[in-house]
């Protein structure tokens, strides 16, 4: 079982206060002296550990480099990132019956998903270790988030994509910014075994949540939440909800709660319940979580629509798993019916996600409805990924364009016959979700998946 506890023992092979510590057998490692992604000892997950913790008072800013103090570097490679909202959603608050319910939308980061926080610092450690050749496996946003800070960092970046498996925005933005993208004829799972292969052989430096770099920016997430909320709450969130795929999100989250503890900004009450959604086609932390295992079972067939989260091997189980537990959380598969269901009712908040975001709601939806969240939390679903992200989802989950005539009366009078229409079609759109909310999809988003999709078939 892993060992997550911080210590104030600063080892020798500390660099400026900041060292790499072996969760499994705790052997400590200077953080910059070699290119290491495990423990030379037992292979065990790496965590990166500082000397000093900071307060809330100690940060200053804007963005992921606010929390300066809380990461290796002043700054990283930077475009900028961080910073995203946390919207209000008042008609799915309602609906799901909690106290409060804010979605943390990283989809507003600069390539549109939470992987630019890691991206930032994962790069700039690239620089400090001298590497000139950057590599992911990905099943999209860590590809494009890599390629354009790869590209602002101005090193060659190779990304390893299942072939067939990724949303064609995803794919369009690695090959915009520059990367040499491999499609490799396999999974997600497949791609990452190669990708640490080749960075064992020397001949890249991975950028996977495997390397615990990655990690830092990500815990920056926690850090935004609690102070956006507590600004608005005078509180923090009971419950943070959020889609898992490589369970990055869920152990930088955990390890953002330990440091506030520990620094004594927050008492360990104050520490939101961190709750896992999968996609029930591809679910090894929920059978974890349900069957009370310290490890997860690698799935070797994956699939849902949440493209982003179909990984059956997430390698942050280690630190992801004691994260929900010990928090008071827990963990939950929803259907790719559901997940598409919240992502059209977050679109009519004006929320616009990729399907594997939606799965913090769908999975608050539905333990809710068991009784596993109570009416009286103060609740933040994350959301991960932008919209367009996964233009052709968005286009399938919305409404078809209507053609009408070049005429300004025809079209008005399209428009008032079309009203009863529209009446008729969200009433069938709703029965075969099963849900009593099916609101519209935001126009500008769903005219830009549509022209996509055109311009993709030849038409």
């Amino acid at each position: 079982m892993a060992d997550l506890q911080l210590t104030d023992e600063t080892p020798g092979v500390a660099d400026d206060g900041v060292w790499l510590t072996c969760i499994e057998c705790g052997e400590t490692f200077a953080p910059f002296a070699a290119v290491r992604y495990t423990c030379d000892e037992c292979d065990g997950l790496l965590e990166v550990r500082y000397e000093d913790l900071p307060t809330f008072d100690h940060f200053d800013g804007e963005g992921v480099w606010r929390y300066s103090d809380a990461l290796p570097f002043e700054e990283g490679v930077t475009l900028p990132e961080g910073h995203t909202p946390l919207h209000r959603v008042p008609r799915l608050e309602d609906e799901v019956g909690v106290d409060a319910l804010r979605i943390k939308h990283e989809g507003m980061n600069p390539t549109g998903s939470f992987k630019d926080r890691g991206m930032t610092v994962g790069v700039r450690v690239a620089q400090e270790v001298g590497v000139d050749r950057l590599a992911c496996a990905s099943t999209g946003n860590t590809s494009a988030a890599l390629a354009a800070y790869g590209a602002r960092a101005d090193l060659e970046t190779l990304v390893l994509l299942p072939a067939g498996k990724v949303a064609a925005g995803k794919v369009a933005q690695a090959s915009l910014h520059g990367a040499r993208i491999l499609e490799v004829d396999g999974n997600f799972d497949s791609c990452l075994d190669i990708v640490q292969e080749l960075a064992g052989r020397g001949e890249a430096y991975l950028l996977n949540s495997l390397n615990p770099f990655r990690l830092e920016g990500q815990k920056t997430i926690g850090l935004e939440i609690m102070e956006q909320f507590a600004a608005d709450y005078d509180d923090y969130p009971d419950r943070i909800v959020l889609p898992v795929g490589n369970a990055g999100n869920t152990a930088a989250l955990y390890k953002c709660f330990r440091e506030l503890v520990e620094a004594g900004a927050i008492e360990e009450s104050d520490v939101p319940k961190i709750t896992g959604v999968q996609a029930e086609g591809s679910a090894p932390m929920v059978e974890a979580i349900e069957e009370g295992n310290d490890e997860v079972r690698r799935w070797d067939e994956v699939e849902t629509i949440a493209t982003a989260i179909r990984i059956g091997n997430p390698v942050n189980a280690p630190k992801a798993l004691p994260g929900i537990r010990e928090t008071g959380g827990t963990a939950v598969a929803v259907s790719d019916e559901e997940i598409t269901d919240a992502q059209r009712s977050l679109a009519g908040e004006g929320v616009g996600v990729e399907p594997a975001s939606a799965a913090s709601v769908a999975g608050l939806r539905k333990l809710r409805a068991q009784g596993e969240i109570g009416s009286d939390e103060q609740v933040v679903c994350l959301t991960t990924g932008h919209l367009l992200k996964d233009p052709d989802a968005a286009a399938e989950a919305g409404a078809d364009p209507e053609p009408v005539p070049n005429d300004t009366d025809a079209i008005l009078e399209h428009i008032d016959e079309g009203s009863s229409v529209a009446q008729t079609v969200r009433q069938q759109v709703s029965k075969a979700a099963d849900s009593p909310l099916v609101p519209a999809l935001v126009a500008g988003g769903l005219g830009v998946a549509y022209l996509y999709r055109k311009l993709r078939s030849g038409e």
